[in-house]
């Protein structure tokens, strides 16, 4: 939400809000009646009002101060299930009541904590499921032009606000392709490649990072853009495929919002489509893409929303996760390439070479604001995951420079754990420490995953030291709440795994090699780590001893898994090394597919 805040010269906060319109409506104080009024205040109560300020500072600095007493971790694994369950929507799919935002974290954190808990593993899955199929039949999915809305109004995932967040799209897009791997299930794997695609298409900037926002409104609605009327679908398609595209997607004259508009949703499924209009289901298919693309175009003479240019580091760092990870499961080079061109921007044009130090957002030529802990934390899981897709070590070599220029700047010397702002900021009045995974993830929960991923990686015990008392921190917090911080979760779900890594050795443009990865890349491991030992490879080797010496068996691509650093026996059998991935692994069955 927007905060607007008025501060002491020493930035010392007195009086705020939220929203204020410019002028007084509809009950609500207006900025330009606001502002004399402080500035009347301040001029005759200058002494109470900086009193005020200093009480507010110091409320706040106590935030900061560490739990004591120790808590058993797994226990909040448990006490996080039973928060999900208890808060799940079994009618309209996700958790709570109206509104309701996707807080995709939720959902990769059940499909994790799926593989540890067999008695409950298949009810995790189904309520995943639940909230995705809700999310990409509702009118949250833009379903003529891609990518999902900030949040719904109802329950029911149909009217949203209409803001597209890219923050929003990566964690979703990041959601359903974990859900494809679980389920198998091919719509979570189309929805992915619409968010994608979307981002690609509508939020990528001319110079290679991704932009940070489309709003709401457009000709002074709030989502005009994306509304329609049977007279608009009717002047756009074919008579037949009017029809057919008004009963898939609840298109009537009466609308579903004001003014007799209509926000697109799933209302009757394929297959109900295809038994009213005498179709197969492939021809049914073939005629709503179709229709889908018409109207795509006929879409774009309208004014468009306002975009947000701005290309803002942590959020990037989010994306290029997602493009990476789509690479992967969905075997698509193209979206590496992707997340490698707006990786290369960030580094270039976000990040001073001399001190590693990153900047908050870049715009039209200008990099400014200082780098929070979510831009090193948010970049450095995007840079892991690039290079998993590329197999590179040069993004390997950055997520480590970016983890190693993090820790000083955001290091909470005394009590251990990290700040949300750099120590050198001149325009924080006071560190604080974040304590909620929301629509953005906190920068510490990032960063406690980052610190074990990385740690485990690249063997460094230092970083794998800092997680722990980084961890057992938020677990004396999260004992109160545990899915206040379901990325926090997830790195305490990885800390506790067997710590296993999986190296291919091999040319990587053989087709034995790039096989041997595909095996990996199309299971659902998120506990594993995957290396790759290319001949020559001496950047991997300075980054990972341990695999320094492992290398291909009689020129054929050789598969080495190793847990807690000991490998065994390796193997140029794919059938072998297939089983020894799925060795413990196999999260529960799902339920049938719908």
């Amino acid at each position: 939400w927007p905060l607007n805040m008025f501060v002491t010269p020493e930035l010392k906060p007195f009086f705020g809000g939220t929203y204020f319109p410019r002028h007084e409506a509809f009950g609500r104080l207006g900025l330009m009646e606001l502002l004399p009024r402080v500035h009347d205040a301040w001029n005759a109560h200058r002494a109470e009002l900086t009193a005020s300020g200093d009480r507010v500072i110091t409320a706040l600095a106590g935030l900061a101060a560490p739990d004591t007493g120790s808590v058993n971790r797994r226990r909040l694994f448990d006490a996080a299930f039973a928060y999900y369950s208890a808060a799940y929507d079994s009618a309209q799919g996700g958790f709570g009541s109206a509104p309701k935002f996707p807080t995709p974290a939720n959902l990769s954190l059940l499909l994790r904590l799926a593989l540890r808990d067999p008695r409950h593993g298949a009810r995790m899955i189904a309520m995943v499921e639940g909230q995705l199929d809700a999310m990409r039949r509702g009118g949250i999915h833009d379903h003529v032009g891609g990518g999902f809305h900030r949040y719904s109004t109802d329950a029911r995932w149909l009217v949203p606000h209409f803001e597209k967040m890219l923050y929003d799209q990566a964690q979703i897009a990041t959601a359903y392709l974990d859900a494809y791997q679980v389920t198998g299930r091919a719509q979570y794997a189309s929805t992915a490649r619409d968010v994608l695609g979307y981002v690609d298409h509508d939020l990528s900037d001319a110079a290679g990072g991704f932009d940070a926002a489309e709003d709401a409104d457009s000709e002074g609605e709030e989502g005009r853009f994306y509304l329609w009327t049977p007279a608009e679908i009717e002047a756009a398609l074919p008579g037949d495929q009017a029809a057919l595209f008004e009963y898939a997607y609840g298109v009537a004259a009466a609308g579903n919002v004001e003014g007799g508009r209509t926000v697109l949703s799933e209302v009757h499924a394929p297959g109900e489509v295809a038994s009213r209009f005498r179709l197969t289901p492939q021809e049914t298919a073939r005629r709503l893409e179709q229709a889908r693309a018409m109207l795509f175009a006929e879409r774009s003479h309208r004014p468009r929303p306002r975009r947000d240019d701005k290309v803002v580091t942590a959020w990037n760092g989010l994306m290029i996760s997602a493009f990476a990870r789509g690479a992967r499961v969905l075997d698509r080079p193209a979206y590496a390439a992707r997340a490698a061109r707006a990786a290369e921007f960030v580094w270039t044009h976000l990040r001073d070479p001399s001190t590693g130090a990153l900047r908050r957002r870049w715009r039209d030529g200008e990099a400014a604001g200082a780098g929070q802990l979510a831009d090193y934390a948010d970049y450095a899981l995007g840079l892991v995951d690039l290079y998993e897709a590329t197999l590179d070590p040069r993004w390997l070599a950055r997520a480590a420079q970016v983890v190693d220029a993090a820790i000083p700047r955001f290091l909470d010397a005394k009590d251990g754990g990290l700040f949300e702002s750099p120590a050198d900021d001149p325009a924080v009045a006071v560190r604080l420490k974040e304590e909620f995974d929301g629509a953005e993830v906190a920068g510490s929960s990032v960063a406690a995953y980052d610190l074990v991923l990385l740690g485990r990686l690249l063997d460094r015990g230092p970083w794998l030291a800092r997680a722990g008392t980084l961890l057992d921190q938020y677990a004396r917090r999260l004992a109160t709440g545990p899915a206040a911080m379901p990325w926090m979760l997830m790195a305490m779900d990885l800390e506790q795994s067997v710590p296993r890594h999986v190296v291919v050795a091999g040319d990587p443009g053989r087709p034995c090699t790039r096989s041997m990865i595909r095996a990996f890349d199309g299971r659902f491991l998120p506990h594993d780590l995957v290396l790759l030992a290319a001949p020559g490879g001496d950047a991997l080797a300075r980054l990972a001893p341990f695999a320094a010496p492992l290398r291909p068996i009689g020129g054929h691509a050789t598969a080495y898994v190793c847990v807690n650093y000991a490998c065994r026996l390796p193997t140029t059998d794919e059938r072998v090394f297939a089983r020894a991935l799925d060795e413990g692994r196999a999260p529960p069955a799902a339920p049938a597919a719908r």
